[in-house]
């Protein structure tokens, strides 16, 4: 364990941030914070340094080319390979219940087209039986879909990367062009971070049967956790969030490849629409409404 390295990605904060405290305690050798700003990185370090355990710090911008490459560059020089990958940087819409070309460029950005330039970048540093995490929501269940043409596009065994691209850009396009039709969706509100969390699970299925070399590669629905993205409500503090990605980090059998993963650490059946295992959005705006 002493001799892991692993990185967890938008980790300054929240369920990356319990992330990163847990891999620590857990005795992986390196385990590196990162955030997009050095200042908020740094102070989080500090924070972490206090309670005795001791990350390391690197700036990362997953939407940054040149930020990830330098990044790669530089664990490939220091510890010559990667074990573990937690994909958990993400942002949430602007505006919960209205959708804009603007915003949904922005999360998309970050949300699938950032993980496909991690995997660009890292992939290639990954130590054979390494594991990556992508950290995804409920709200990417196939279920969220209701546009019977992306589900069986998306849940083909058969699926490429061009397929997830087509589909974001089938939606990018109707928001521009003002054509979103509420028919192919369960629900309207937080359409564009649904979409982003939709394709990242697509994408880990993609990832998982080229990548090779006994790497496994899951996504996961952390729960719906109290942190700054759900405006402090949810029914899981970060650190009960932070159990299940170190789990799929250490615990769980390498044989367990390319699967959905829920908070209590149970694996779902992702390609299945019939499972309706989204949290209704009422059930959210109940609890932005206690507040």
């Amino acid at each position: 364990m002493a001799d892991k390295v692993a990185v967890v990605t938008g980790s300054n904060k929240g369920i990356g941030y319990a992330t990163v405290r847990e891999l620590c305690k857990r005795g992986v050798g390196s385990v590196y914070l990162t955030a997009r700003n050095i200042q908020k990185g740094q102070e989080a370090i500090k924070n972490l340094k206090k309670e005795g355990f001791n990350p390391l710090f690197h700036q990362l911008d997953v939407t940054d080319k040149d930020s990830v490459k330098v990044f790669a560059d530089f664990l490939k020089r220091k510890h010559s390979g990667l074990d573990i990958l937690i994909n958990n940087a993400g942002v949430i819409t602007s505006n919960f219940t209205e959708t804009t070309y603007e915003d949904s460029v922005r999360v998309l950005n970050t949300n699938y087209y950032g993980e496909v330039t991690m995997q660009n970048y890292m992939f290639p540093i990954l130590n054979d039986n390494a594991r990556v995490i992508n950290i995804s929501s409920d709200s990417g269940h196939i279920s969220n879909l209701k546009n019977t043409y992306w589900i069986n596009r998306l849940t083909k065994e058969d699926i490429k990367v061009e397929d997830i691209n087509a589909f974001v850009d089938w939606f990018l396009d109707s928001v521009k062009n003002g054509t979103l039709n509420e028919e192919d969706f369960e629900e309207m509100p937080l359409l564009a971070y649904i979409i982003s969390k939709i394709a990242l699970c697509a994408l880990t299925r993609v990832q998982q049967k080229e990548v090779g070399r006994g790497i496994s590669v899951n996504s996961l629905n952390p729960g719906y956790v109290k942190t700054d993205m759900t405006n402090n409500t949810g029914y899981l503090t970060m650190e009960e969030a932070s159990d299940a990605p170190v789990y799929l980090a250490l615990d769980v059998d390498q044989s367990v490849k390319g699967k959905f993963f829920w908070f209590d650490k149970t694996e779902k059946e992702w390609a299945d629409p019939n499972q309706k295992l989204f949290i209704p959005y009422a059930d959210m705006e109940r609890l932005l409404n206690l507040i």
